[in-house]
């Protein structure tokens, strides 16, 4: 078991874009931090090995006290290398930040998002673009040498300079990570209404436009010295995320918290999306939670759409003969057209594949 992630689902307000489980009734959270605390008790006898990276995520866990993120991180085992919280740059004060380094986080992750104010106001996010080089600056005070932003692109009516723009601001800020990812329409958003009821464009109907964005955020940042190591994640030499890494080389890993997800290398599972049911099932000694067991095809689908986005790519010699087979035969035509490469036991995706990498990933999947 190599990684720990705990979900805080309190936002102080909602994101229009976001689809993940949140909640901005900040009322209850003292006593989810209990129930995690205890769903931790009931749950550790999963862990066969020592945490290697606790992650918490959600949600805005710089929402937390100061006081909640201790009562989490004595609960958990000893500090793990690799410590991360979300935070909003806003919430990150001088004084919170030097408590985040007191408390053994030693990796911060921002959504900055776009360094543009009116953008920032259209995502509804409640941080200016001041607001994340001002964090930076009270982090780097506070002696956390670990900081990644998100960076977003493909908004309404945005050209290819302004995310250029948006792309030399980060390198201004010196971060060790840094993710981006295009802008997309989940179903049941505020997002997804608001583009149905004023039937706005997002991207001017221009997929050439968004390749050359993609395009674009791969050269500056490699120019820059950052390792572009995963499809949607850059980090300097030695600072990928670790805990995010996991995910995508099959380690098992345990999610505490509502609508947290569990992997222990044959079973999936995730907790109930509903931070009521969630706590008075815990308190009642009890998991709520849904499961599937994988067979191999399963496994297999799975690793071909999560090992296929890192830089390494798929190591063939950990699927069975049978899969083998498939993806080599499946895999082929993508190679003859240079979207594709195998070197030794490892098939990843070129530059060239990595524009068309969903339907690559969807040809290889077994049936």
């Amino acid at each position: 078991m190599a990684g720990i992630y705990i979900h805080i689902p309190f936002c102080k307000s909602r994101c229009i874009y976001c689809a993940f489980y949140s909640t901005t009734d900040l009322r209850w959270r003292q006593r989810y931090v209990d129930a995690v605390c205890r769903e931790w008790q009931l749950r550790s006898h999963e862990m066969s090995t020592p945490a290697t990276t606790v992650y918490f995520g959600g949600g805005t866990p710089s929402q937390l006290t100061p006081q909640q993120l201790q009562q989490l991180l004595t609960a958990l085992p000893p500090s793990a290398p690799e410590v991360t919280i979300e935070a909003n740059p806003d919430d990150i004060t001088p004084a919170y930040a030097a408590i985040l380094s007191q408390l053994s986080i030693n990796r911060v992750s921002m959504g900055a998002q776009t360094f543009d104010d009116q953008r920032l106001h259209f995502l509804h996010r409640r941080h200016t673009s001041g607001q994340v080089k001002e964090a930076v600056h009270h982090l780097r005070n506070a002696g956390i040498r670990n900081i990644s932003i998100d960076l977003m692109y493909g908004f309404p009516g945005e050209t290819l300079s302004d995310w250029e723009r948006d792309i030399d601001v980060a390198l201004t800020l010196d971060v060790e990570h840094i993710s981006a990812y295009c802008l997309t329409v989940e179903k049941g958003t505020p997002l997804f209404y608001q583009m149905r009821n004023e039937k706005l464009e997002m991207r001017n109907g221009s997929e050439e436009l968004e390749r050359a964005m993609y395009e674009r955020l791969i050269d500056k940042l490699e120019a820059a010295g950052y390792e572009h190591y995963e499809i949607s994640n850059f980090a300097k030499p030695g600072f990928r995320s670790r805990h995010n890494s996991s995910y995508w080389h099959d380690i098992p890993y345990i999610g505490l918290g509502a609508a947290a997800h569990s992997y222990d290398g044959k079973c999936r599972s995730w907790n109930v999306s509903d931070i009521r049911q969630y706590m008075e099932a815990i308190e009642r000694g009890e998991r709520l939670f849904e499961s599937e067991t994988l067979d191999d095809d399963t496994h297999y689908n799975d690793r071909i759409t999560v090992a296929l986005r890192t830089r390494e790519g798929l190591d063939l010699t950990t699927l069975s003969p049978k899969h083998r087979r498939y993806c080599l035969k499946e895999a082929q035509r993508f190679i003859d057209d240079g979207e594709l490469r195998i070197d030794g036991n490892h098939l990843s995706l070129t530059r060239k594949g990595l524009f068309i990498s969903d339907y690559i990933m969807s040809s290889l999947i077994y049936i």
